[in-house]
């Protein structure tokens, strides 16, 4: 069974990997004291109730249409140049080699956009957490007053007092991560989705769409998580204190501190969070896909 192209439609408001997670799982990467899953949830609701779980999300949910159309877009942009270069068809079958280019490229700009939404994101999440340190305590500069009012003057706070670079603070780690993390989302999509699918079929399934991109959503968000880790930290360094100078000085501190567990916290919340999401989006992308064409041939037979 050949490999499956990987086409984008119009703009669709697609769930990317970004925009995954509420606050818990932020918390349970960059944030102290709360434990393992469990606590980290308990914790969360006691003293935030359910409005904790969804702290700073108002941001990626805004940018999400934007940022889905611009990485699927360039994915699928790129896998067709790619065929026009090396086989003189745009339309042509996609090699392995051409997903791994296109996911490369696909991840590269993704990073661009995704730096600044993850850090506000992740800022408005850790603010109610008191920052402690050895001998270090410390707290929001009015008592009862977050640091950031909501995400507009989150954005503007960071710009001000660190420029540029802050907003972009974590694009390192977001590019170990996303670049690996987009080739084993799309590579393991168009492979299973191809090996499910029976030979006589031109066209995958619901079932084997459903079932191949939620393997590629656990295996992409599982491996991706100790370099989600590292981008969680930084991001969050910031709201009271810089404790971390880049991704090694954090690597090595997070690992001196806690040890190599630290870089697999959430992998399990990654995996199975993974899973149904991304089985609900390539299968919504498909049946649309579908729908499309359907519509292009009734409208020009």
């Amino acid at each position: 069974m050949t490999m499956q192209t990987l086409t984008l439609p119009a703009p669709t408001k697609l769930t990317a990997m970004q925009s995954h997670g509420g606050g818990w799982k932020t918390r349970l990467q960059a944030g102290q004291g709360y434990g393992n899953t469990l606590n980290c949830v308990l914790t969360v609701y006691r003293n935030e109730s359910v409005a904790g779980f969804f702290k700073g999300m108002s941001f990626p949910l805004a940018s999400i249409a934007v940022y889905s159309s611009v990485v699927f877009g360039v994915f699928s942009n790129t896998q067709r140049l790619l065929g026009q270069l090396r086989h003189g068809d745009a339309s042509h079958t996609p090699a392995l080699v051409d997903v791994a280019l296109a996911s490369t490229v696909a991840g590269f700009i993704s990073v661009g956009i995704g730096t600044p939404v993850d850090l506000v994101k992740i800022r408005l999440q850790m603010q109610t957490q008191t920052y402690s340190t050895a001998n270090v305590k410390l707290k929001p500069t009015v008592p009862g007053f977050p640091v950031y009012q909501g995400p507009i003057h989150c954005f503007k706070t960071v710009l001000q007092k660190e420029g540029i670079a802050g907003i972009y603070r974590g694009m390192g780690a977001m590019l170990l991560r996303d670049v690996p993390g987009y080739c084993l989302y799309f590579i393991p999509y168009t492979f299973f989705c191809g090996w499910i699918t029976p030979d006589e079929c031109i066209s995958p399934n619901p079932t084997s769409i459903w079932l191949a991109g939620g393997v590629a959503g656990a295996i992409s968000w599982g491996t991706a998580t100790p370099m989600d880790v590292v981008k969680s930290r930084l991001q969050a360094d910031g709201v009271y204190l810089n404790k971390y100078k880049g991704v090694l000085d954090c690597i090595l501190q997070s690992y001196q501190n806690e040890g190599l567990k630290v870089f697999f916290r959430g992998i399990t919340i990654n995996a199975v969070r993974g899973f149904p999401t991304s089985s609900a989006m390539f299968l919504g992308y498909e049946l649309s896909l579908k729908a499309m064409r359907r519509d292009q041939t009734e409208t020009n037979p």
